[in-house]
């Protein structure tokens, strides 16, 4: 009998298996040969000898060597692994589609499109496969239908929504071919999972997200608090109870699905308590997508400070140091973003919340919801295509933030642009450039927050070239070389450090505006 070959790294990951260390869910699952279940890192069942196990750096290998998930540490919990590189082309361009193949927008019953995913890449669809398999040791298939059924599994276990939603929601198109593809997968029916006594009380539902400590939770609370707008969102509590709310708006398969949700970090464990409204349980793994781009529950912070710590980066102003919990804020809708940073532009925060509750109020539509503080949903973009030069000139906005904001309207209403995770950032950034008002700053913020790109980098941000003690863009950005896939990770550490110690001390800091340098 062949035996698989042994990888020295495995030692490493038995090291991190035993201390049930969770800077490392997610990088890794284990598979125990003596009973058939694959583990994450974190769970707390007898550590399993060393001669018994079997490490994959997806959940989806581990299904293929014929492992069965752990119905105590779930690892459809887990983090979604870390995807951007800056070396090995074929491993990136893999790890790619991957990320495109989580997205549950894009998940359906029938094969998945994968000449229109190829063409997306670049590539043909035989040429990524290929690559996919080589990387990953799995079928593009076979890892789409492991995430499905990981995420209906999170679904039976943690929530009381019938089987049927659960199936569809999951990307199947039939109750039947749910039930016969989770039997054949796990050798379980799907009720078997339901626990008892959970009842389906119409106040939501409750899924637990987890995340790889350290995480700054007050820096990221203090950043959305300052940003909060009345009755589109809130955000109440300290460190230890932080809860944050907001009402959301979500298209997907040409319809409009409106509720709310709450976050709640939970401190005796790295998760968050997420509460979604009834009226968003169809689309609700669409919505956990979400919230971990939002609350940025993915993010590796080993790997990340790797790249930034000062220790290994001898540039000016490196950005490491003791803030490896810093996370790079998301958002739930791209174009609320957009138009957020539109009217954040050259003022202060207070003067853009106030702009936008202005906005909100005027073209906001009402929301009825059990929390008293969420009560309204941010205009949408079909609403703001349409809004009048006189109309947004009443709120106090000025004539060229006006064209800016209506021209990002139409370009998303009417022209189809993307602003999530999923979009093609070459493409968005130069789309975004092309329309007036909006110029490099703007267009590098969007990509941070609302397309998750790791390595935007605002080079002409004033406040960023004091914190890293440069005199210029230019500087700034060969400076930044050395950050690179992480540069929106820097960027972040930097403005939260605040201006180097021989900066001019009236430099006006970052962390207290969205955009203060268009000009």
């Amino acid at each position: 009998m062949n035996h698989p070959a042994v990888d020295p790294a495995d030692d490493a990951r038995y090291l991190a298996l035993k201390a049930h260390d969770a800077r490392f869910d997610g990088s890794f699952f284990t598979g125990v040969t003596s009973t058939g279940i694959y583990c994450r890192p974190v769970c707390r069942v007898r550590v399993p000898r060393r001669e018994n196990c079997r490490f994959f750096t997806l959940a989806a290998q581990a299904e293929q060597a014929g492992f069965r998930p752990c119905l105590r540490c779930r690892p459809e919990l887990a983090p979604g692994p870390a995807t951007w590189s800056t070396h090995d082309a074929s491993g990136m361009l893999a790890r790619q589609a991957a990320r495109l193949l989580d997205d549950p927008a894009a998940w359906s019953d029938a094969t998945p499109p994968m000449t229109a995913l190829a063409a997306r890449l670049g590539v043909s669809d035989r040429h990524l496969r290929r690559i996919f398999e080589a990387q990953f040791g799995v079928s593009p298939l076979q890892y789409l239908q492991t995430r499905r059924l990981l995420t209906a599994k999170q679904l039976l276990t943690d929530t009381a929504l019938p089987v049927t939603r659960v199936a569809l929601a999951s990307g199947f198109g039939s109750l039947r071919r749910f039930n016969a593809a989770f039997t054949a997968h796990y050798g379980l029916n799907p009720t078997a999972l339901r626990r008892e006594g959970r009842t389906h009380e119409g106040q939501g539902v409750t899924v637990r997200l987890g995340y790889r400590p350290p995480y700054d939770v007050g820096a990221l609370f203090s950043f959305l608090a300052r940003r909060s707008i009345e009755s589109v969102e809130f955000a109440t509590g300290a460190t230890s109870d932080a809860l944050l709310g907001r009402t959301m708006r979500l298209r997907t398969g040409g319809r409009s699905h409106t509720g709310w949700l709450t976050a709640r970090f939970d401190c005796t464990r790295p998760a968050v308590l997420l509460q979604v409204s009834d009226s968003l349980g169809e689309v609700l793994p669409l919505v956990i997508s979400r919230v971990r781009a939002w609350l940025d529950l993915d993010a590796d912070p080993a790997v990340i400070q790797a790249c930034l710590s000062p220790e290994t980066r001898n540039a000016a102003g490196a950005p490491g140091g003791d803030l490896a919990g810093l996370r790079v804020p998301g958002c739930l809708d791209g174009f609320e973003l957009g138009v957020r940073a539109i009217l954040g532009q050259q003022v202060t925060v207070a003067a853009a919340r106030t702009l936008c509750q202005r906005l909100v109020e005027r073209f906001g539509e009402p929301l009825p919801t059990p929390w008293p503080a969420l009560s309204r949903l941010f205009p949408s973009a079909e609403v703001l295509a349409q809004a009048s030069g006189d109309a947004l000139g009443q709120l106090g906005i000025v004539r060229q933030r006006q064209g800016a904001i209506v021209a990002l309207a139409q370009a998303v209403a009417e022209q189809g642009l993307t602003l999530d995770a999923n979009a093609d950032v070459p493409a968005t950034l130069a789309a975004l450039k092309a329309l007036p008002g909006i110029g490099d700053w703007t267009a590098q913020y969007m990509a941070m927050r609302a397309l998750r790109w790791p390595d935007a980098f605002p080079a002409g941000d004033i406040a960023l070239q004091k914190a890293l003690g440069v005199d210029s863009a230019r500087e700034a950005e060969q400076a930044s070389q050395a950050w690179r896939p992480w540069r929106s990770y820097a960027v972040v550490r930097a403005w939260h450090r605040g201006p180097t110690p021989d900066a001019n001390e009236n430099t006006i800091s970052i962390a207290n505006y969205d955009q203060p340098t268009l000009g």
